[in-house]
């Protein structure tokens, strides 16, 4: 019996001791494969990269994890003490491991027959989250705890919090309080309230549980329970709680309205910065990004374009009713409709969609969720005319039908005009079919002030800004016109504006082919003064123009004011026969609204790594002390490429397109301004290009699949509206101006019928301007001219 005993009590005292060996024994062994807590003191989390506007305020994010660091001396001291009253209220006295929470968690555990709660400590979640994964299994809680006790010796409390809260997910993308901070509530974390700080660490056990968005009531509740939690180990008192717990708490979701304002620039921006430093850093390096858009004027711009290409849409008529719904799909889709505006409320200018139900006198009767609307008949004559009908039968549109038919259900696209009872008023829509492009550039900067590249960026993300390369018809002729300015021609030349016939050989087939080159009004105008003759668009003129001029004289003079597409080397230029980006045409417009000096474009100003070092800049002087090789200046310098005064001289002359030319409609804006139309022959492209002293346009309209825009579509018609409406509200930004005019130009008075001098005092007299030594010397009196002296071509003319 005493043998039995002796082994008996040995045994009793040497399992502790094997217990003993073997934790230290496990110890050893998987510190081995621990990762050094030492890389902590070098936190480099994955960052949002944030793109900003002029005027600092954010357009755009790119991140995995939606992350923004912030130093620990920001972060109120009650949400420190809420999270640490929540998740660990022990912080302060463990060194890494609460064995107490332990037990607690390991008895749960038994009973449930696995891992179901944690009893992790703050150090251990951020031994969890930052250097191992988050399986569940008792290998990974040893772990977990070894480097908990190492990051306890190696860093300071306040430094493990620091981590703790920049590291930790809060819902909805959010990692880190200063993300939370703006997800919930909209503002920096230093600015949280007690209640606010509350709710906030109530969330890491279970963020989609208690996230405020979705589940209010929950959310308060659980916020209840941190309060109390902050009673019990002392960090506020019961008066304190009671007022966090009445205050009324407002969860204002982070929404970037500018997304889809900016769409098609931010694309743009992505694109370059991926391509220079890696979608790995777009995405986690946590770039600052300074862009030159200006928001007012990237806002009117957007809505110019969708404007013009639903008016131009309208003129084509409309194309019917979107489908036609029957009682159990009318009934489920203004359910549908309830619960989305629910959310996102209808608001006065805002597109939608509505059933029709029925005619009262003038108007068609709409239903809109569980409200009624009406859509004016007289109103809507662009559809006219217009008829409702309860019977069974296909819809029709006036676009293809003689009458727009509504049957009883009709699903019609719709514009909120008044949300007045007892009936909102509508107007009909539809969305259009052509496309549209804007940009607008500063002409001394060259930054980029506003772009939109299509209706709509969720549909079509093809930036037809600077992607689409298409014809710009009679755009091109101030090009040629320049060129013929330096060439010797001046505003006061005179062209024969007469029948052409080219005969050109196909060289596949050896047959000749005609080229009859017409005016758009198909007629001929006889002698044609220079200025008179761009203003008006001749085409026959600017041929013989090029012609006389040189073909390649005339490319290699397009590609120095910044035309980097090869251009056809042949008569048709002078049409506009080579297709080309709208941002490019605006580029060469900038040269003779900046006195002829060429600026390329850019639309990055800016940009900092994560720490605020410049990688990139505009501005020579951020880099005073030199570069390094990661960094660089991204602004070309400027360059001279034709003279101020045919700067000045083209521009002068495009003034004359705006007051008496095919550019009338850019008077509106009541101030000087010079531009000019672009219409190609078969009506598929729609240019206006126009600038004023301070600010460069270019507006474009056509269809993705090339075909024509309609009836008298031209460059006035269906692209100079959207100019207008953007520049009539961006121009506000400046004082008005006058182009400055180069101390060498020549002011001499005229004979508009021969383009030979008048005395000043003749009432027939146009006072025209010259460069320096380029003005006539004859009279007008003095000599009759002959056709041949009216046409350069001959190269027999005296002009």
């Amino acid at each position: 019996m005493n043998h039995y005993l002796k082994y008996a009590l040995l045994s009793l005292l040497g399992l502790p001791l094997l217990g003993a060996a073997l934790l230290v024994g496990a110890y050893f062994y998987v510190s081995a494969t621990l990762p050094r807590v030492e890389t902590l003191s070098d936190y480099h989390p994955p960052l949002i990269t944030r793109i900003y506007a002029d005027d600092g305020s954010i357009i755009a994010e790119y991140s995995r994890e939606r992350r923004i660091l912030v130093p620990f001396e920001k972060i109120p001291k009650t949400l420190v003490q809420a999270f640490i009253a929540a998740e660990d209220a022990s912080f302060f006295k463990h060194q890494g491991i609460d064995f107490i929470s332990i037990f607690r968690a390991a008895l749960k555990n038994m009973k449930a027959g696995g891992i179901s709660q944690g009893g992790s400590t703050i150090t251990q979640q951020v031994a969890k989250k930052l250097l191992l994964t988050s399986e569940r299994t008792f290998t990974r809680k040893f772990k977990e705890a070894i480097l908990a006790w190492r990051m306890e010796k190696a860093l300071t409390k306040q430094e493990i919090l620091y981590l703790y809260l920049n590291q930790i997910y809060l819902g909805h993308r959010a990692y880190g309080v200063e993300a939370a901070a703006e997800n919930y509530f909209d503002k920096n974390v230093e600015e949280l309230t007690l209640a606010e700080s509350a709710i906030m660490a109530g969330l890491p056990q279970a963020p989609s549980r208690y996230s405020p968005y979705r589940h209010y009531q929950r959310a308060m509740e659980r916020q209840k329970y941190v309060l109390g939690r902050m009673v019990k180990e002392g960090y506020i008192t019961p008066e304190e709680y009671t007022q966090a717990a009445q205050e009324e708490v407002t969860i204002k979701p982070r929404l970037n309205n500018l997304l889809d304002v900016t769409a098609y620039f931010n694309e743009q921006v992505r694109r370059y910065l991926e391509e220079r430093f890696g979608e790995d850093v777009l995405y986690t390096g946590g770039l600052e990004v300074e862009t030159s858009i200006n928001l007012p004027m990237q806002k009117v711009a957007q809505q110019a374009v969708r404007e013009n290409l639903r008016n131009h849409d309208k003129r084509r008529g409309y194309r019917g009713a979107q489908q036609i719904l029957d009682e159990t799909s009318r009934a489920e889709f203004l359910l549908k409709q309830q619960e989305q505006f629910a959310t996102e409320p209808l608001t006065v200018g805002s597109y939608t969609q509505a059933v029709i139900v029925g005619q009262k006198g003038d108007q068609l009767l709409c239903k809109i969720s569980d409200k009624n609307g009406a859509i004016s008949i007289k109103e809507s004559k662009w559809a006219a005319p217009i008829k409702f009908t309860k019977t069974e039968t296909a819809p029709l549109g006036n676009a293809e039908e003689k009458q727009t038919l509504f049957p009883l259900g009709s699903l019609v696209e719709v514009k909120v005009l008044s949300l007045k009872d007892p009936l909102i008023k509508l107007s009909l829509e539809q969305k259009p079919l052509a496309q549209g492009a804007l940009v607008a550039i500063d002409p001394f900067s060259g930054q980029i002030k506003a772009m939109v590249g299509g209706y709509d960026f969720a549909e079509s993300q093809f930036n037809r800004a600077t992607q689409a390369k298409r014809l710009p018809g009679s755009a091109i002729k101030p090009i040629i016109y320049a060129a013929a300015l330096d060439h010797g021609y001046t505003p006061a030349s005179i062209i024969l504006d007469t029948p052409l016939i080219y005969e050109n050989r196909k060289v596949d087939t050896g047959k000749l082919e005609e080229w009859k080159p017409r005016n758009y009004e198909q007629k001929f105008y006889g002698p044609t003064r220079f200025r008179y003759a761009l203003a008006h668009s001749r085409n026959v003129v600017t041929i013989k123009i090029l012609e006389d001029i040189g073909i390649n004289y005339a490319a290699n003079y397009a590609k120095k004011l910044g035309i980097e597409t090869p251009l056809e080397r042949d008569l048709s230029m002078a049409l506009g026969s080579t297709a080309v980006t709208p941002l490019e045409m605006l580029t060469a417009y900038t040269v003779f609204a900046n006195g002829g000096v060429l600026i390329p474009p850019t639309y990055i100003t800016r940009i900092r790594d994560r720490d605020g070092r410049i990688l990139e800049s505009i501005d020579p002087a951020d880099f005073a002390t030199g570069m390094a090789a990661d960094q660089r200046l991204i602004r070309k310098p400027p360059r001279r490429v034709i003279s101020p005064e045919t700067a000045y001289l083209i521009t002068n002359i495009m003034e004359s397109v705006v007051r008496e030319g095919t550019g009338w409609r850019a008077k509106a804006i009541e101030r000087p301004s010079a531009g000019k139309t672009g219409t190609t022959n078969d009506l598929k492209d729609a240019w206006y290009i126009g600038f004023i002293p301070q600010l460069a346009c270019v507006s474009w309209v056509g269809y993705d699949q090339e075909r024509p825009l309609g009836k008298s579509e031209t460059g006035s018609r269906a692209a100079a509206p959207a100019w207008v409406s953007f520049m009539k509200e961006a121009v506000k930004q400046y004082p008005v101006q006058n182009f400055r005019i180069p101390d060498t130009i020549e002011f001499h008075p005229i004979d508009k019928k021969n383009g030979l001098l008048l005395e000043g005092d003749d009432k027939q007299a146009y006072f025209e301007v010259f460069a320096p030594g380029t003005a006539p010397t004859q009279m007008s009196a003095d000599k009759q001219l002959k056709a041949r002296d009216f046409f350069r071509l001959d190269m027999e003319g005296v002009l």
